[in-house]
């Protein structure tokens, strides 16, 4: 379910409005416990979804770091390998 919670700290290019925004969904949706929520709940849902993506990108703007940006080409490469290395029958 949290699949699309990664870091989004320190890439070059910088994380996306996307990517911070599916964070924010799959958040919300593990805390609320909610895939889809009901008609009811939906306002409600989809404003915790908008607030985690903006307290989101307000916190990784604010970051600082002396380490060197990692690059998103090696950083998929290595997890397809550790992924590789686990699930291999």
């Amino acid at each position: 379910m949290c699949r699309n919670i990664r870091t989004l700290y320190n890439f070059e290019p910088p994380a996306t409005e996307d990517e911070v925004h599916a964070a924010a969904l799959q958040y919300v949706r593990k805390i609320s416990g909610f895939t889809r929520p009901s008609q009811a709940n939906a306002e409600a849902f989809q404003r915790a979804v908008e607030q985690v993506a903006a307290i989101s990108r307000e916190l990784l703007d604010e970051l600082t770091t002396n380490a060197p940006p990692k690059d998103r080409e090696v950083e998929a490469a290595k997890a397809r390998a550790r992924a590789q290395q686990r699930y291999a029958a």
